[in-house]
């Protein structure tokens, strides 16, 4: 049986990094790295997955994300290139590839006057997984101007999904197929000038709850329900807590710092010593959000 670098040669890598596809810098290589150049593409590499039972992951950003230090059996998928990170205004809003960023989605929006998502401004990563997991807060979250998303099944055959059969919740989606192709959203005519104003306060307001620009962070736990991670892990005294290079963030921390010469197993020891001293402090028993591979 051939492989699927034997397969489809010209996509295909065999044993890449990730450590430079992901914000921390760090982890192991994929046994395939794979990066289609068109839908077609992509549909035949998950039908062939799915038929000789190799598993697959989608990297997006890769900035909620952990690669462990040892390799990572299977596919790794990157959605790269016009077919899946296209931005273009509709009737009724703007419709995107799931592969887009999301500063694109934002920019494209408020230059054509485009009002709904300004807010989740300094938000990164892609369109795709940024819907999946509903990012936002209390400004307002991406799933309620979600309109449509069209998403790629495991045998590669498409799908549309509608408002009416999605649901949306904190952090998260019923959106479980294993590729967004593309998202439609529903946005409301406003000034351009408006919607900038508007955004430059929510970009102040975000940063100042995350750790500095230059820092590797990822965010490591939900907030539990009426409370804060955040404030959860300094009442337990855990401020500017270590493992190896890992370090509890000092401006919010929910956010795991990696410093220079970090390991995943340093960041992992981190989140699960935090969560053991939290529980043991205050009974609150905390669940990861960070993304582990």
């Amino acid at each position: 049986m051939p492989s699927l670098a034997d397969t489809f040669p010209e996509i295909v890598k065999v044993r890449e990094p990730l450590a430079p596809y992901t914000h921390l810098k760090i982890g192991g290589p994929a046994e395939f790295f794979v990066q289609p150049r068109t839908v077609d593409e992509l549909a035949r590499v998950l039908k062939h997955c799915t038929s000789n039972q190799i598993p697959v992951r989608m990297l997006g950003g890769g900035y909620n994300l952990l690669v462990r230090d040892d390799p990572v059996p299977g596919v790794v998928v990157r959605l790269h290139g016009p077919p899946f990170s296209f931005v273009e205004s509709t009737p009724t809003g703007v419709r995107c590839g799931g592969g887009t960023p999301m500063f694109d989605l934002l920019a494209h929006a408020v230059k054509a006057g485009l009002g709904g998502l300004e807010t989740l401004v300094g938000i990164r990563g892609t369109v795709g997984g940024s819907v999946r997991c509903n990012v936002g807060d209390r400004s307002g979250e991406i799933g309620a101007c979600v309109r449509r998303v069209v998403v790629l099944h495991d045998d590669g055959s498409e799908h549309a999904r509608t408002k009416e059969q999605l649901t949306f919740g904190e952090h998260s989606s019923d959106l479980t197929e294993p590729v967004i192709l593309s998202v439609e959203f529903d946005l409301r005519p406003e000034q351009p000038a408006v919607l900038l104003k508007r955004m430059r306060r929510a970009w102040v307001n975000r940063k100042a709850a995350e750790p500095l620009s230059f820092q590797s962070a990822v965010r490591m736990f939900r907030n539990p329900t009426g409370q804060e991670a955040g404030k959860l892990i300094d009442k337990a005294g855990l401020a500017r807590y270590r493992v190896g290079g890992a370090e509890v963030s000092e401006r919010n921390a929910n956010y795991a710092v990696a410093h220079p010469g970090t390991t995943a197993r340093d960041i992992l020891k981190l989140v699960e010593s935090v969560a053991a001293h939290v529980k043991e402090f205050s009974g609150v028993e905390l669940k990861r959000e960070l993304n582990v591979w």
